[in-house]
């Protein structure tokens, strides 16, 4: 059964079938320069022309020229230039090719035809007519090249800008955040959780620390990432190369181009480049991406436990029908957001490492989503960043909680019982025991404690100490641990 409902598709070719696209889009908008089809495709043009350069100033094809500092400025400018009305044209040409990289080589030959003549410089500085046309050298387009020799390419430079201009920035600013909130609350006390109980009090910044350095040591693993790349023919063996030009030392010529790319030049591939640095990069973003998942969790549950209060006024409906209520959206949203990544790095880093024989296609569909992975990842980093800006630590919570569990003293005491006990003092049999059976089961309050503790004959300054410990100043060297947060 069908609605009578208009299709929208009709409507507008522009609106999204996902979020990213949609309601998101402001939010991930940067990513559209280096992950979107468009931004492949100015990827894909930059490294023909790139290759048409360095095959002309390198000699490599005999009979080529080198070309003029007119001629370089003129093949990237195209690049440069590459805005809507390429983006359509290009489009079109696709549309008869059905081949994305051989649309790339035909737009570029056409450029090539439509260029001045070349102009070269003298030594004396004057200008003279160069001795070939760019339109000569269309046949030096795409030569030697497999679709994949442009593609793996295009896509390790997008990949890095991606990591490097938006998603790394955007991870460094969150995870600053946290470090920062944890050098702010350092020395607040908080009772810890154990398996969901009461546990050995600690301070609310040392446990934001850790979580900050956790997300610093997979943020340092990502920024060393290498970003591999080749050029070297249909099945990786420059044979079509040695065919054409045999003279030419093919593989210092692709050492040379994918190293002035500034990438790291693979020299053992089939057809693809074999993605091993893809699956490493998803793997580090995608556990990035669940220790964040981590710190929203924890940090919801401490908003449920009132340790957290969220900053009311920010034009937010917090509930449809219950108006008292401000809900943690930003870290709900976070968690869904982050679970889409991982599934979808997940998902590539596991595709993208296998390829049948020297070549089959699984990869180029798989690697379509790599904006959506990490949209969904920067989506998410956005919402903590904002939900922990409209969070405020209310100590009265915290310290309510701390005084109704003085029974995690029973460590502290048990402890300073054995140490006691080995150096010589009497009476400290059994300490674990004793302090069982005063605390397990049954809430006890201070003066249960220090009763028990004056009672045990301990020496007098562990007895002194011990009695004027309290829940809120058991937190051993919490504050000072939250230094190493630095160091991550």
């Amino acid at each position: 059964m069908t609605t009578p409902w208009r299709t929208l598709a009709d409507l507008s070719p522009a609106l999204a079938l996902g979020p990213l696209d949609g309601r998101y889009r402001p939010v991930v908008a940067p990513l559209v320069d280096h992950l979107s089809e468009p931004a492949l495709n100015r990827a894909r043009l930059h490294v023909e022309v790139e290759w048409l350069i360095h095959l002309s100033d390198t000699g490599a094809v005999p009979g080529v020229a080198p070309l003029t500092d007119a001629d370089r400025a003129y093949l990237r400018s195209i690049v440069e230039a590459f805005g809507a009305d390429e983006i359509a044209e290009l489009a079109q040409t696709e549309r008869v090719t059905a081949h994305d990289v051989k649309a790339i080589e035909y737009f570029l030959k056409k450029r090539l035809a439509d260029a001045p003549a070349a102009l070269g410089t003298t030594a004396h500085g004057t200008t003279t007519l160069g001795t070939t046309t760019l339109a000569a050298l269309a046949e030096l387009v795409h030569f030697g090249c497999t679709s994949e020799d442009i593609n793996n390419l295009a896509y390790a430079l997008t990949i890095r800008s991606a990591i490097a201009e938006v998603w790394l920035p955007a991870a460094t600013a969150l995870t600053n955040d946290v470090a920062a909130l944890a050098h702010a609350q350092a020395a607040q006390p908080m009772l810890a959780r154990t398996h969901g109980q009461p546990a050995t009090p600690t301070t609310l910044g040392k446990e934001l620390a850790v979580l900050a350095r956790r997300l610093r040591r997979q943020l340092a693993r990502v920024g060393r990432q290498e970003y591999l790349g080749k050029i070297n023919g249909a099945t990786g063996t420059y044979g079509a190369h040695l065919a054409a030009v045999p003279g030419t030392d093919w593989i210092d010529t692709s050492r040379a181009f994918v190293d002035g790319l500034g990438l790291v030049w693979n020299p053992l591939t089939t057809q693809i480049e074999s993605h091993d640095w893809q699956a490493e990069l998803y793997s580090d973003v995608a556990r990035f991406n669940r220790i964040l998942h981590n710190l929203a969790t924890d940090v919801w549950t401490y908003i449920s436990l009132g340790y957290f209060t969220q900053v009311r006024g920010q034009g937010t409906v917090g509930s449809s029908t219950m108006p008292h209520k401000v809900n943690p959206i930003r870290f709900e949203n976070a968690e869904a957001n982050l679970e889409i990544s991982c599934a979808l790095l997940d998902s590539l880093a596991a595709t993208l490492v296998t390829s049948r024989l020297q070549r089959d296609l699984t990869d180029s569909t798989t690697q379509r989503n790599i904006g959506v992975a990490l949209g969904h990842s920067l989506l998410a980093i956005d919402n903590v960043r904002r939900g922990l800006a409209g969070l405020d630590a209310n100590p009265a919570a915290m310290a309510a909680d701390l005084d109704a569990n003085w029974e995690v003293l029973g460590e502290a005491i048990q402890s300073a019982m054995r140490a006691a006990g080995l150096a010589g003092a009497p009476g400290m049999e059994e300490p674990y025991e004793r302090l069982k059976e005063l605390t397990r089961g049954r809430r006890v309050v201070g003066d249960d404690i220090r009763t028990f503790v004056q009672g045990l004959g301990l020496p007098a300054d562990v007895e002194a100490r011990l009695v004027a410990m309290t829940p809120a100043t058991y937190v051993g060297a919490a504050e000072r641990l939250v230094s190493f947060v630095e160091e991550g």
